[in-house]
């Protein structure tokens, strides 16, 4: 483990998971938080498209989970600031008047990269409820991303 509290390891690991099958390597992400939700996000014109997602909980998600409108997502500020966390978006002054504020009460997403550094869409943790996450889990999640694009077809 570096003196930063990150290990490399961790990454390979979840290098060697993807490799198996994407969404081990995100139980793998969700395991490491309290949020119920790990999810790819991909950028679709003014759209957001739900591509992968685990559920803590196990159930079943639907085959095509609806598209949202960007200005409708917290993805966008993802693509707008580079990174987005709320542990509690019904309180979260920023989203006041947001239409989904309160919907997902916890949202901490990344970008996720094309093989030409071009903004892909977004990896994120979500939750029904206030959660929170470690400024280290934060920056795993970061690199994670790095990774997972490598595993992605663009």
């Amino acid at each position: 483990m570096s003196s930063d509290g990150f290990d490399a390891g961790e990454l390979i690991e979840f290098s060697q998971l993807l490799k198996r099958d994407l969404l081990l390597g995100l139980a793998y992400l969700n395991e490491r938080v309290p949020h119920r939700f790990t999810a790819v996000n991909q950028f679709d014109g003014d759209l957001i498209r739900n591509v992968h997602v685990y559920d803590k909980q196990g159930q079943v998600m639907p085959k095509h989970i609806k598209p949202v409108a960007m200005g409708d997502s917290f993805c966008q500020f993802v693509a707008r600031d580079g990174h987005f966390l709320s542990c509690d978006t019904a309180e979260d002054v920023r989203l006041d008047g947001h239409r989904h504020q309160g919907n997902y009460n916890a949202y901490v997403g990344v970008p996720i990269l094309d093989n030409v550094n071009k903004l892909w869409g977004t990896l994120c943790h979500l939750d029904l409820v206030s959660q929170t996450v470690t400024d280290q889990e934060f920056d795993f999640l970061q690199r994670a991303s790095g990774v997972l694009s490598r595993h992605l077809k663009f």
